[in-house]
């Protein structure tokens, strides 16, 4: 399975990636082994499954590089951004 993800930091920002292991991933974030998730604290509040790899892919850039989709997304999950 791949996975698209949204993780959000203590200070409310948000950072979407896709990922094969998502728990990995989520630790290399807190890790600092991404440099634009370097020095804060990550935590994951959503994701999405595919089997397909390309499928994954194709999701996180829409919610990259398209607004709309990810207002729309947030909107839907405004709770768990907020909480």
């Amino acid at each position: 399975m791949y996975y698209v993800y949204i993780i959000k930091d203590e200070d409310d920002r948000l950072y979407v990636g896709y990922t094969k292991d998502i728990q990995k991933r989520i630790a290399g974030h807190n890790a600092g082994d991404t440099s634009s998730t370097r020095g804060h604290k990550w935590e994951l509040i959503y994701y999405e499954a595919y089997k397909s790899e390309q499928d994954a892919r194709d999701r996180e850039h829409k919610l990259k590089h398209h607004g709309r989709s990810k207002r729309w997304l947030k909107e839907r999950i405004r709770r768990s951004i907020n909480s």
